[in-house]
């Protein structure tokens, strides 16, 4: 069994590990147990900070057997009643006994309970170095943290790529990940397609998770920025050395990538495997917007995502994955109002797995316009 520490969105982290490897048991708002035939790799998991596994042994027997040298290690306490100082008292238990026994031991400390992501990456307690360890404590049980969500690498291939347009929005890489790993597990090479391609983010992301990528969009700028965003991801960029998890690539590097101009509501794309994007989220706005204003917005998005999954239900095969980001616009309750589509969507012949939708909104606090997330499979 694996522990996993979920983002800042735990139903849709939930949503994401159950697509990828069946039943999740939720332990707490941001903790989750579930199961795998191999050790999942953190870096593909979009909506999980850290990942852990559980001790077999006491803590103290677990730190003692690591090799001679100096040790580094933190506590993150997720019991009920847990504080920063029980989370301190425990790690300088440990410390004490370990110096008793001769050992160089030092703790890192965090600002709550919980070390937070940044410093468990920060100081080494990700896994990877076996005299430097994160243990989570849930009540009776102990855990050794066995991946951190690498956030610098995050911000290198958001903020890092050549080509990039505020104003047609910013998908960050982690929700990309997210989208694709919805659609379930896919084969090695499997095609991703993303209609809206915008600058290219869900493409990049299937890239380096082992996919070929195919990107359509209506404005041939985005489609130029997307191929200079993905040649630089191939050529330049620092993840050139992940050789793209070339599982995927029994293919050259001109392979991995198509991109075309067109509309979703009438392209007409080769065979694909799964269809990951966000769609036409409207226009920008700063501020709650007017009834009026709203009902108009609706009709605009509602009659593009309509058309695009018309036209893309009558080219994919039975079974195809769908998942797609729509827009949902905040009200002055603090709610946020969907779009009405899920009966016209069944009409057309896909399943919708998360009719009720519920938990599956991304976006920050007081953000007007959401993504809420629909998964489907053609029917």
């Amino acid at each position: 069994m694996y522990l996993a520490v979920l983002g800042r969105e735990p139903e849709l982290s939930n949503a994401e590990l159950t697509a990828l490897f069946g039943e999740v048991k939720p332990l707490s708002p941001s903790l989750s147990l579930f199961s795998a035939k191999e050790t999942p790799d953190i870096n593909r998991l979009g909506g999980v900070l850290k990942l852990a596994e559980k001790l077999t042994e006491k803590p103290l027997d677990f730190i003692s057997k690591t090799a001679e040298g100096k040790i580094t290690i933190g506590v993150s306490d997720y019991s009920k009643n847990a504080s920063k100082k029980s989370a301190k008292e425990e790690a300088m238990k440990l410390k004490k006994i370990l110096t008793r026994h001769g050992r160089s031991v030092r703790v890192v400390f965090g600002d709550d309970a919980v070390l937070s992501t940044a410093t468990s990456l920060h100081n080494g307690l990700s896994g990877k170095n076996p005299k430097k360890c994160e243990l989570i404590k849930r009540e009776e049980d102990w855990y050794r943290v066995i991946g951190v969500q690498d956030i610098d690498d995050y911000a290198r291939r958001d903020q890092g790529r050549p080509a990039r347009d505020a104003k047609v929005g910013m998908l960050p890489p982690k929700l990309a990940q997210i989208l694709i790993n919805l659609c379930g597990e896919l084969k090695p090479g499997a095609t991703v397609l993303d209609p809206f391609c915008g600058t290219g983010v869900v493409l990049q992301e299937a890239l380096l998770m082992g996919y070929r990528a195919y990107g359509t969009d209506i404005s041939d700028r985005m489609v130029e920025y997307t191929e200079k965003n993905l040649q630089w991801l191939i050529e330049k960029s620092p993840f050139k050395d992940h050789k793209l998890d070339r599982a995927a690539s029994n293919v050259s590097e001109k392979e991995l990538f198509q991109l075309a101009v067109g509309s979703a509501t009438d392209f007409k794309w080769d065979a694909v495997d799964a269809v990951a994007c966000e769609g036409y989220l409207g226009k920008p706005m700063s501020k709650i917007p007017t009834e009026i204003a709203l009902k108009e917005q609706k009709q605009e998005c509602k009659s593009i995502m309509i058309g695009f999954l018309k036209n893309l239900s009558a080219q994919i095969k039975k079974g195809t994955p769908v998942v797609v980001a729509m827009p949902a616009w905040l009200r002055e309750n603090g709610e946020y109002s969907r779009l009405e589509v899920v009966d016209e969507i069944e009409n057309m012949g896909y399943n919708v797995n998360n009719k009720s939708r519920e938990g599956l909104l991304y976006h920050r606090e007081g953000q007007i316009v959401a993504r809420d997330i629909i998964i489907l499979r053609k029917n």
